[in-house]
């Protein structure tokens, strides 16, 4: 491999990427595996997008943040796999350094996304119960617009900041054991001194990630305490059941990230590390379209016009999910 600097201090020019198995028919069960995961989530998202912009009932402020999560999502997917993908078909792990650094940005920005646009469906959420008079008022389009941007534009400079302290490292050896750029990865194999970039991520926990889990407890304990004081039962039945699928992912993503980016390098291993990073770069845009939408009446009614229209099946999206009488909530 050549040894030209890239960037400063560096003198890598690729990395080796950890694969599956170096046997072809498990690499290629691989690759049918992740090709069906991969198409499975952007079909599942772009039905979402493609529903709610055809669908004028869904021009509101809840859909709106959910067709952003969706794009996040392919995007987030659309980052690690078909590399993988790649690597696994034509049995060549190795990546350049020009394509592990935007590899690295997107991965940030996107699950920095992911998290923004976890906390203000949250958030909107609460709003939606709490004050549900004034619920106009507060989630205005405006507002939505300004909130949408703030997140992109936050999790971007975050994405830089990361980026560029993970790449000024000077790297002693190109083997990667994580099957995409990894930033904890990257620190194993670096020759100098990680502790500010430890720090750069520790900073971020007690900030931004922190203030999101404590904003999202919080919204939440209103909720229910507002649920509480419903008089119908299957009122409080709606809301717990749309809320529990919300927690149960944000639990999945946050958990895996820390893990994954917080744990000592003891208790780090290519087993662990791999399934730490298919938990939080697949499942979540996998899992998503399924519990925030195709259970939602309104989506599953209006992913069963689009199905007719395109496809001439009229319960097409019945035969995904079952029918579920839930109101507008996530």
């Amino acid at each position: 491999m050549g040894n030209q600097s890239t960037l400063e201090g560096s003198t890598v020019t690729e990395f080796l990427l950890l694969g599956f198995s170096e046997v072809r028919e498990q690499q290629i069960l691989h690759f049918v595996v992740f090709l069906s995961i991969y198409l499975a989530t952007l079909m599942g998202n772009f039905l979402i997008i493609l529903t709610v912009a055809s669908d004028p009932q869904l021009h509101s402020p809840m859909y709106f943040f959910l067709v952003n999560l969706s794009l996040s999502d392919m995007c987030y997917i659309s980052t690690t796999v078909p590399k993988s993908m790649a690597a696994s078909l034509t049995n060549n792990r190795w990546i350049s350094f020009s394509e592990c650094v935007p590899q690295v940005f997107f991965i940030v920005t996107l699950a920095g996304a992911e998290l923004s646009f976890l906390t203000v469906m949250a958030y909107d959420r609460y709003v939606a119960i709490c004050h549900p008079l004034q619920y106009q008022l507060i989630m205005n389009w405006n507002t939505c617009f300004q909130m949408a941007a703030a997140s992109w534009i936050g999790s971007v400079i975050n994405a830089t900041v990361h980026t560029v302290s993970t790449f000024r490292l000077e790297f002693c050896s190109s083997n990667i054991k994580q099957f995409f750029c990894d930033i904890p990865q990257l620190w194993l194999i670096s020759c100098t001194d990680t502790v500010v970039n430890q720090w750069l991520v520790l900073a971020e926990i007690f900030s931004i990630i922190l203030f999101c889990l404590l904003f999202i407890l919080v919204s939440y304990g209103f909720i229910f305490s507002a649920v509480m004081k419903m008089q119908s039962a299957q009122g409080r039945c709606k809301v717990f059941s749309t809320c529990a699928p919300h927690l149960t992912v944000l639990s999945l993503f946050l958990s895996t990230s820390a893990f994954s980016y917080l744990r000592p390098k003891a208790l780090s291993s290519p087993t662990v590390d791999m399934l730490a990073a298919i938990l939080y770069t697949i499942m979540p845009p996998l899992l998503n379209p399924l519990i925030y939408s195709l259970r939602n009446k309104d989506i599953h009614r209006g992913m069963s016009k689009i199905c007719k229209k395109l496809f001439g099946f009229r319960n097409m999206v019945s035969c995904i999910s079952p029918k579920i009488s839930l109101s507008q909530e996530y």
